[in-house]
This record gives structure tokens, sequence and C-alpha cells, in this order.
């Protein structure tokens, strides 16, 4: 599936936020939630944010530190 410029964007707004809000918005994501940089996504659009994000956070293993 092709990423929109939208989806992207979304995604760089929440990275730059930090890593423990990134969780959050993922936990938030996962439970059908809404994000505020996610206003204006359709569904698929936020599923494909949660996993761009789970992907950029698989690094950390669940913490903000690196193994």
């Amino acid at each position: 599936m092709a990423q929109t410029h939208s989806v992207d964007h979304c995604i760089e707004q929440v990275c730059q936020k930090g890593c423990s809000s990134v969780w959050s918005d993922i936990e938030a994501l996962e439970a059908g939630r809404a994000i505020p940089e996610a206003e204006g996504l359709d569904e698929g659009q936020r599923a494909a944010v949660l996993v761009e994000l789970k992907s950029v956070m698989s690094v950390y293993e669940g913490t903000c530190s690196v193994s």
C-alpha cells in the first residue's frame, strides 16, 4: 500500500513528540482512539500510520532505550 503525503506527515508529527508519546499514540491507535495528528485521515490511512509507527519503534522493543 502506497503511503500518502498525509500519512507521512502524520508519522513525522507523531515522531517529533518523542519516544514515550509515540508509544502512547500507538496504544491509542490500537484501541481505536483518535490522535490529533491523524485528524482527517480515514481508517485505512490511520492503519498505515499505526503499521509504520510500530515499524519505526520496533528498534526500541517496547521501551525508550536502545538495548
